[in-house]
């Protein structure tokens, strides 16, 4: 049956690099996956690329309505939910906090953090209904250092990483682990933000990784189906580091 045979499993950020690569290496493992993704054309075609195995939901995870709407969804198309992912995050400008308008941090924070918040408030008693589960949160290697020109970001993501812990403590007793993952650059379409192209973004950010490369969205994937999966039954609020020893140097 595979590795999550038969396990019910919402992702959010379904229709982007990594986001997607996690859908498609979860249905192959026998997962069946609900893709949200604000831009549900981009969950669609990911879905679509799955076939049977995962079907497509719009969904904005800063908005509570939608939130809850996206849990109903899973719930009433699997009969139940054994596996979060969130992997949603939003594309923040470039800049200090003088430059960043209150505005854009707003945005990022309600995204990046204040959306694991809400998909974890409403998701957590459907898989703790199932007898347990797994909920991943996708982090960033950024979570742990910084960068210039990035406060919105790092913060989030070094709090995603807290708030992973401090779900773990509190799930425990519901048998709901909880983990942060905290990817490297990847060549995922978020780089294309910051670089015209990903050889440029190669470029800019291979020599950074001791490894010599970027990540791809199917290493993540891995670690993420590691994080959901029963052979990670002893692992619970920790932040697994995938980052081509970015953070070692």
């Amino acid at each position: 049956m595979g590795r999550l045979g038969n396990k019910a499993v919402l992702i959010t950020g379904g229709g982007g690099g990594i986001g997607g690569a996690i859908a498609e290496r979860f249905a192959a493992e026998g997962a069946r996956v609900l893709c949200c993704d604000l831009d549900e054309m981009a969950a669609a075609r990911v879905a679509a690329k799955i076939g049977g195995g995962a079907t497509a939901h719009g969904c904005d995870v800063s908005d509570p309505i939608t939130v809850q709407a996206a849990v109903a969804r899973a719930v009433e198309m699997f009969g139940a939910l054994n596996v979060l992912v969130n992997a949603a995050a939003g594309r923040e400008p470039i800049g200090d906090v003088v430059d960043l308008s209150l505005e854009d941090w707003r945005r990022t924070i309600d995204v990046n953090l204040t959306g694991i918040f809400l998909m974890c408030k409403y998701a957590a008693p459907e898989i703790a209904a199932t007898g347990g589960g797994s909920i991943v949160n996708i982090a960033s290697q950024l979570g742990s250092v910084v960068v210039p020109n990035r406060p919105a970001y790092v913060t989030t993501k070094a709090a995603v990483i807290q708030l992973s812990r401090s779900m773990a403590v509190d799930f425990a007793d519901r048998n709901i682990r909880v983990n942060s993952l905290s990817p490297g650059a990847t060549e995922a379409d978020r780089l294309l933000v910051r670089f015209k192209t990903m050889e440029a973004a190669r470029a800019a950010l291979a020599p950074l990784h001791p490894i010599g490369r970027l990540g791809r969205p199917d290493e993540i994937a891995e670690a993420a189906l590691f994080l959901a999966s029963d052979e990670s039954s002893f692992m619970t609020g920790s932040d697994m580091v995938v980052d081509g020893g970015y953070n070692a140097v």
